[in-house]
């Protein structure tokens, strides 16, 4: 089962995360019964967005601070990352110590310097990776020890909603060569894990089109293509048609235009997939970054 590094990643330093024993020791052993968790869909954007002091990160900080005042707290956090492709199943982290991943080029130090040691929780991988079945095939899925971490897409958006880095971090794979469906459908796998303490993060982007993008955009500027794949999605969302969300590629060129590798789409099926038919969504970060890059993200629950 082989990692892409083509869509997933590019060259850049991988560095391992240090993580104090304390930390170490608070990894998370088994899921216990909980309220129900939120699920969440967070558009995530450039990596520059971990540290540059804009509304999109303020905004981050803002929900984890929300979340962290609720009654209940996650026990772990589930990431599905577009960062992430593996090719021929699924995989989950399964290391103690999931490194900081820097899977991105051409930006300043200050940003490889980042690190997020939150630990993992490889019992708990174990168990999932044999609780959860593969679309394709219906088998387990893989566990990874060492070869992968948290990837930006991770680490960008949990680091200023979760600065303390004390929840146990786990990142679930996508299986590139699968269809959409299969995404949705293992998605719905997930939901269960909700009422076992799991908070549910797809990070992504509803649109995503790096070849098109336009440096010093305002926010609510966008291609005519980038807002009606971006209103068609934010629609089938407040009418909790999620089914049909993994039918995106049947909106033909404007589909295309909007993700012409859809890696930053699929992140999306998994949170939405995981949604009771009574949640309602919450958006936030409706705005676009370099025209071309919606940041519209969701909360359920």
């Amino acid at each position: 089962m082989a990692a892409l590094t083509g869509l997933a990643a590019f060259p850049g330093a991988f560095m391992t995360s240090s993580l104090s024993s304390a930390a170490t020791a608070s990894a998370l052993q088994a899921l216990k019964p909980s309220p129900r968790m939120p699920v969440l869909f967070v558009g995530h954007g450039s990596p520059m967005n971990a540290i540059e002091d804009n509304a999109w990160r303020r905004s981050w900080q803002a929900m984890g601070a929300e979340l962290m005042a609720r009654a209940v707290q996650p026990q772990l956090i589930l990431c599905v990352s577009a960062h992430w492709l593996t090719r021929g199943g699924w995989q989950l982290t399964g290391m103690a110590n999931p490194k900081t991943i820097h899977d991105f080029g051409g930006f300043p130090q200050a940003l490889f310097d980042q690190q997020y040691p939150a630990p993992g929780a490889p019992q708990v991988a174990r168990s999932l990776a044999s609780e959860l079945k593969s679309p394709a095939t219906g088998g387990a899925l893989g566990v990874d020890e060492g070869e992968w971490g948290l990837d930006h897409g991770t680490w960008s958006v949990l680091k200023p909603m979760f600065p303390k880095a004390q929840i146990p971090v786990m990142q679930l794979s996508m299986d590139y060569s699968r269809a959409p469906a299969e995404h949705y459908a293992l998605g719905q796998q997930l939901k269960g894990l909700r009422e076992r303490g799991v908070l549910i993060v797809g990070s992504g982007n509803v649109v995503h089109n790096l070849r098109a993008s336009r440096r010093g955009s305002a926010a609510n500027e966008a291609y005519d293509w980038a807002t009606e794949f971006d209103t068609v999605v934010q629609e089938q969302i407040k009418k909790g048609q999620l089914g049909a969300l993994q039918d995106f590629q049947k909106l033909g060129a404007v589909a295309q235009q909007a993700h012409p590798t859809h890696e930053h789409y699929l992140p999306l099926l998994y949170a939405a997939g995981a949604v009771l038919p009574s949640e309602m969504p919450r958006f936030f970060n409706t705005g676009y970054q370099s025209a071309s890059i919606s940041m519209r993200s969701v909360l359920w629950g």
